[in-house]
């Protein structure tokens, strides 16, 4: 579950729980929107806690000049953390 999905289970679950106020036979619209917001809750956390904090590295390495014509070679290596 991504964050965003998370977040709209939240959502929904808030606007079931609280804001709707229709009596449907055999379903508990109120339980049914605190169920939906534990989950998205739970969502976020884990979202936050176990896969936000990977570091996600980018190496780029560039190579100019001609070896074979003897021309000396410049590299240049760039790393991007995001």
């Amino acid at each position: 579950m991504r964050l965003g999905t998370a977040i709209v289970l939240l959502a929904l679950g808030a606007i079931l729980a609280f804001a709707v106020d229709v009596a449907v036979s055999g379903v508990d619209l109120q339980v049914v929107g605190w169920i939906l917001m534990a989950v998205g809750a739970l969502g976020i956390v884990l979202e936050v806690a176990v896969w936000g904090p990977r570091q996600r590295r980018v190496t780029r390495t560039d190579a100019y000049g001609d070896p074979a014509a003897g021309a000396p070679v410049r590299r240049s290596t760039t790393e991007e953390s995001y």
